[in-house]
């Protein structure tokens, strides 16, 4: 993402729903954690990171919506398999207490986050295991530099997102 600023109030309007939003996230896999595989909750999770991963990409925060697209798109097909339960919750945990560090650390006038993915990449890699999925993807050029992809990888376009809703654009 370039540094060009973004206007100041639709981040800050962002960071602000986005503080709803993993509210809403964690309240969710709280309700995982008592009743493991339950399907509103995990369809919660699901939608609330959907959402969250479009208003963050609808702004050009590449870092964030990358990051929460990854994870939703981990948790999704766990979800719908009814497979997100046990050892996984607290990784799943650990992914959203990054997210919120994340949304601490957004520049509000640039929106970039100038965090190495070391991290990220790391507790989705763990996620992914825990899972039984294949890891996020990160191309060598970003390995490398220690960048997101912010570029479509194949076989992006053939990703299914689950609980979709019909006539809405993802």
């Amino acid at each position: 993402m370039d540094s060009t600023p973004l206007h100041n109030g639709a981040v800050q309007d962002f960071l602000q729903d986005a503080q709803v939003l993993l509210a809403r996230s964690q309240e969710c896999l709280q309700h995982l954690e008592l009743i493991d595989n339950d399907a509103d909750a995990c369809h919660c999770l699901n939608e609330t990171l959907d959402t969250l991963a479009q208003r963050a990409d609808a702004l050009g925060l590449v870092e964030v919506a990358h990051y929460t697209r990854t994870l939703q798109q981990l948790l999704a097909p766990a979800c719908g398999q009814r497979h997100l339960h046990g050892e996984a919750l607290p990784a799943v945990t650990a992914c959203l207490t990054l997210l919120a560090w994340q949304l601490e650390l957004v520049d509000t006038h640039s929106g970039r986050l100038d965090m190495d993915t070391e991290e990220q990449q790391q507790l989705l890699g763990e996620l992914a295991s825990l899972l039984g999925q294949p890891s996020g993807q990160m191309c060598a050029p970003c390995h490398a530099t220690g960048s997101l992809c912010a570029h479509p990888h194949p076989g992006d376009a053939q990703a299914p997102r689950a609980h979709s809703t019909p006539g809405r654009p993802h």
